[in-house]
């Protein structure tokens, strides 16, 4: 009995030193993302750091404002954007190709305020007559590094309509976050708004409409990069392989995105 008594105390003894071994390895990433990334992680995040015990201090602006933020020297250890920024990203040193991971894919969608009617953008040319109608629009100021934004500036070009559309723009303003578009069409400021599908989604009182039509249409990729200067390399790869797991593609799914292929 006493050998027993011994053994059993010795196997508690033993895991009190795991879980002692396992809060000392415990790690705060800090990780800078697009907004477009913001809903995933904010449901994901928390699952993580209750699996792992590492903590997340998370922070969000626009794809472009992230990559700006990184290369103004901001430390961080997981940086989520677009890949375009991701590449900017690798091409300064700050991140090398095989730390890159794919994540999602989004498209941008348009949106109006729940129970008017839906307008046609069934092809290119129903797109501008609708526009040329609309008395407003939203979308996300390209000033500030939005990739729905850069894009759709680049759609009314295309369009040949940007002059025409330049009065009726209204951009969200502070206090609202740049990409809070799906906001100013749910209030009434702008009849249509236009961003990446998974930001409209979730925002009451508005209806989705559609894609943009045909080649219009551009597919944003969010990727993850485990940073050169990260503080712990393994809980960043950790947070990263989190996210490509079937339950995380779940939830991204249901954000309206894609997740990406495993």
């Amino acid at each position: 009995m006493k050998t027993r008594s011994f053994v059993a105390v010795a196997s508690i003894g033993v895991m009190f030193l795991l879980v002692l071994g396992i809060k000392a390895e415990a790690a705060e990433l800090k990780v800078l993302s697009a907004f477009g990334m913001q809903s995933v992680l904010e449901d994901l995040g928390p699952k993580f750091e209750r699996a792992t015990g590492h903590k997340l201090a998370l922070a969000f602006a626009t794809g472009g404002a992230t990559v700006k933020r990184v290369q103004d020297g901001e430390a961080a250890d997981v940086v989520i954007t677009t890949q375009p920024g991701i590449n900017s990203i690798v091409k300064d040193g700050k991140a090398v190709a095989g730390n890159v991971t794919v994540l999602a894919r989004a498209g941008i969608f348009v949106a109006v305020r729940q129970g008017v009617p839906k307008p046609d953008i069934s092809s290119p040319d129903a797109l501008k007559r609708t526009l040329l109608a609309a008395k407003s629009i939203s979308y996300v100021d390209p000033a500030s590094g939005g990739a729905s934004g850069i894009h759709f500036a680049k759609v009314l070009d295309r369009l040949g309509i940007a002059s025409e559309m330049k009065p009726k723009t209204v951009f969200p303003k502070p206090p609202r976050k740049p990409a809070e578009v799906g906001a100013v069409v749910a209030n009434g400021e702008a009849e249509i708004g236009v961003h990446i599908v998974q930001e409209l989604t979730p925002v009451a009182g508005i209806e989705l409409v559609g894609p943009l039509p045909g080649d219009l249409q551009e597919i944003v990729v969010f990727s993850a990069a485990i940073m050169t200067g990260a503080k712990d390399a393994v809980a960043a790869k950790a947070l990263v392989d989190s996210l490509r797991t079937p339950e995380a593609g779940a939830v991204i799914k249901a954000k309206g995105m894609e997740p990406a292929a495993p």
